[in-house]
C-alpha cells in the first residue's frame, strides 16, 4: 500500500487490541449518531474474544471460505509487510490462526480471492502484492492445507487489486489484476490472465489480445454483468484518472465502455462493489473513496452510487441517496444486515488528514436506494480503527452475515449478527 493509499453480489462465483480512542472528524457530517455498547446493537463486535490479538497488523483485506471441509467458513487475510495468514473458525465464530500454511517471507500483499481454480473441487486462494510485485497462488488440499503454485501465474507486476470469474464462459474460472507504477515509469496495465481448458488452474495472459491499452492507478475491481447479456463486465476502481468500465462481448475480450458511467466527480477510489440498491434487478455500482488533504481542491472522499439505467448505462445519484461525509473509506461491504430484504452498507472510515481512527458506519437501504445513517442502533462504539477491506459471511452458523473487517496498522474486527453467547 502507498501512503495515499468483497464478493461482489453478481459474481459467478464466490469465493470482506481495541483502539480506545478514537478522533473526531475533521466535518461534523462526517460523525455518526450516538454509539451503543454491543448488547445494543445488530452486530455485536466480538474482536476481543473471536479474533486473535494482533493490534498493529497490516490485515489489507480477506475473503472468507471453508478450508478444511467441516461446514464453517474460515478467514484468510493479505497481509502488508508480514505473512499471509489463515485463521481457522470453530464453529461458532472463534477465529484461531493456524501457522505455516502460507510462505513465512514477508510481502506486501494487498488483496486475496477464492476460486476453485483447478476444479478439483477444493478453493484455492490468489493474492496480490504491491511494492514486492510477488504473486502468490495457493491451491488447498481442502483439509486446511495449501500448496504453492506461482509458477503458474503468467506474470509478476506492481498490483493494488484483483477478481475472479469466468469472464469468457468456459466453466473455468480466470484472474484479472489492476496495477498500478507509483514510483516506477510506464503504463498501469490491468492484467487478463485466463484459465488454461488444456491445464486447469494455470493461467494464460491473455491482455494484449482481451484488453484495451491502459494507463490507469486501479485499485479496485468488479467484474459483474452490468447489461444484462449474460456475460461478466469489468469495472475499475482507479486512484487517477476516472474509474473505469468495460464491457465484454461474450468471449472475455473487453471493449471501453467508460463513457456508460456518464458525468463522473474525480474521485481517488479504492473500492467498488456491485448491488442492488433499488430493487429493480440491475446491478448499481458503490465506489468507496478517499482523500489526502481533505481540502476544498482536493479531491472529494465521498462514498458515490451509480444507479444502472438499463442496458449498462448508469448516473451518480451520490448526492440524493448517500449520507454526506468527509471521512476517507478504505472499502466496506454490501450486507442486508437488518434481514428486511434490501442491500445495505458497512463502510470503513478513517480520518484524513492525520490516518486517524473513526467508527465504522452503517448505511440502510429503504429498498429504494435510499441510504440512511443507522451506525448507532447497528455498530457498537468500540468497532473503531484504520478500517480496511471486509469480508462478509456466516461465521457462526445461525444463519446471518457476519463481518471481518481488516485494519492498516490496527486491530482486524469481527462483528457477529446478534448476541454472542459467553462475549
Amino acid at each position: 500500500m502507498k501512503s495515499g493509499s468483497r464478493a461482489t453480489l453478481f459474481l459467478l462465483v464466490a469465493c470482506g487490541t481495541s483502539l480506545s480512542a478514537c478522533a473526531s472528524p475533521t466535518n461534523s457530517s462526517s460523525q455518526p449518531s450516538s454509539g451503543t455498547s454491543s448488547s445494543d446493537t445488530t452486530f455485536t463486535d466480538a474482536t476481543s474474544t473471536h479474533v486473535p490479538a494482533a493490534p498493529r497488523l497490516h490485515a489489507l483485506d480477506a475473503t472468507m471460505l471453508d478450508v478444511d471441509g467441516d461446514g464453517d467458513l474460515d478467514v484468510a487475510v493479505a497481509v502488508e509487510n508480514g505473512p499471509n495468514r489463515l485463521y481457522i473458525n470453530d464453529g461458532t465464530g472463534k477465529l484461531t490462526e493456524k501457522a505455516g500454511v502460507f510462505a513465512a517471507s514477508s510481502g506486501d500483499n494487498e488483496h486475496v480471492r477464492a476460486a476453485d481454480f483447478d476444479g478439483d473441487g477444493n478453493l484455492d486462494l490468489i493474492f496480490v502484492a504491491e511494492d514486492t510485485e510477488q504473486h502468490n497462488l495457493y491451491l488447498g488440499d481442502g483439509k486446511g492445507g495449501f500448496r504453492q503454485a506461482n509458477e503458474r501465474l503468467p506474470a509478476r507486476s506492481q498490483a493494488n487489486a484483483v477478481e475472479v470469474g469466468d469472464v469468457n464462459g468456459d466453466g473455468l474460472i480466470d484472474i484479472v489484476v489492476g496495477n498500478t507504477t507509483e514510483g516506477k515509469s510506464g503504463p498501469a496495465q490491468t492484467y487478463l490472465w485466463l484459465n488454461d481448458p488444456a491445464r486447469p488452474g494455470y493461467f494464460k495472459d491473455a491482455t494484449t489480445t482481451h484488453m484495451p491499452q491502459l494507463d490507469v492507478q486501479a485499485q479496485g475491481i468488479a467484474v459483474v454483468d452490468v447489461d444484462g447479456d449474460g456475460d461478466l463486465d469489468m469495472v475499475i476502481a482507479v486512484q487517477d484518472p476516472l474509474n473505469r468500465l468495460f464491457l465484454n462481448d461474450g468471449t472475455g475480450r473487453y471493449s471501453d465502455a467508460t463513457a456508460n458511467l456518464g458525468e463522473q466527480v474525480p474521485t481517488e477510489t479504492r473500492e467498488v462493489h456491485s448491488l442492488d440498491a433499488t430493487g429493480d434487478g440491475l446491478p448499481d455500482l458503490i465506489f468507496f473513496n478517499l482523500t489526502s488533504n481533505n481540502r476544498a481542491w482536493d479531491k472529494d472522499p465521498q462514498s458515490r452510487i451509480f444507479i444502472n439505467l438499463g442496458n449498462g448505462k448508469f448516473k451518480d445519484e451520490t448526492d440524493a441517496r448517500l449520507p454526506k461525509h468527509r471521512f476517507s473509506s478504505w472499502g466496506g461491504t454490501v450486507v442486508d444486515f437488518n434481514g428486511d430484504g434490501y442491500q445495505d452498507l458497512v463502510v470503513s472510515a478513517i480520518d484524513v488528514p492525520g490516518f486517524m481512527p473513526l467508527q465504522v458506519r452503517a448505511w440502510q437501504n429503504d429498498g429504494k436506494g435510499n441510504f440512511t445513517d443507522v451506525t448507532a442502533a447497528v455498530i457498537s462504539a468500540e468497532t473503531v480503527g484504520r478500517s480496511w477491506s471486509m469480508a462478509r459471511g456466516d461465521l457462526d452458523g445461525d444463519g446471518k452475515p457476519d463481518i471481518f473487517i481488516g485494519g492498516w496498522q490496527s486491530q482486524a474486527r469481527l462483528l457477529l449478527s446478534g448476541k454472542v453467547t459467553g462475549k
